[in-house]
């Protein structure tokens, strides 16, 4: 019995962390709707996790499954929300470009082999300490962000490559394309 208590207060916890973490995200990310739905269910089995923790509490091997649930749920919690991959990631790609250089040739192709992969690429040019630069804005889903920097990588392997994650996204050739690409969505 003791062990079967230990093991249903390390679930209940690891659930309740797990639901805490993901719902945590979708506030981040602002999911105004979906979010306090969540919310509902993680405090539900938040007050049963804790009502039959606090009963026991007396067992160092009830608080131990608490305290370990607690570490497992936010590790589960983060592997939810990559699957999931909400939101989209913003990769800005610095190419030096130096036609005299073949080294760098391929740099200069690079927005065209993307756009040839599906991505919207815009492309401003800059100078850098070195010489010429390219630098690219791609927005792509989460859900593709290893793919697209393995591709960048692949195509120009000197690339500096930043990703952010944007906040708000509205009009231009990114979200109308991307969305209807990736998610299905037409915005007519």
């Amino acid at each position: 019995m003791l062990m079967e208590l230990a093991i249903t207060i390390f679930i209940l916890n690891a659930l309740y962390i797990s639901i805490n973490t993901f719902r945590t995200m979708l506030v981040v990310k602002g999911h105004q709707f979906l979010a306090p739905l969540v919310a509902v269910g993680e405090e539900l089995i938040y007050v049963i996790a804790l009502a039959i923790a606090l009963d026991h509490i007396d067992s160092p091997l009830n608080v131990a499954s608490y305290a370990v649930g607690f570490g497992v749920g936010i590790y589960i919690g983060i592997v939810i929300e990559n699957k999931i991959a909400l939101g989209y990631v913003n990769f800005q790609v610095t190419v030096q470009i130096d036609p005299q250089n073949p080294v760098h040739a391929h740099n200069e192709e690079l927005a065209e082999k993307l756009r040839d992969l599906g991505y919207g690429v815009t492309v401003s040019r800059a100078e850098g300490r070195s010489g010429a630069r390219l630098v690219l804005s791609i927005l792509a889903p989460r859900k593709a962000d290893r793919r697209l920097m393995e591709q960048i990588k692949e195509i120009s392997p000197d690339a500096f490559i930043m990703v952010q994650e944007p906040v708000q996204l509205s009009g231009g050739f990114w979200s109308k394309e991307v969305d209807r690409r990736y998610h299905g969505v037409d915005h007519h």
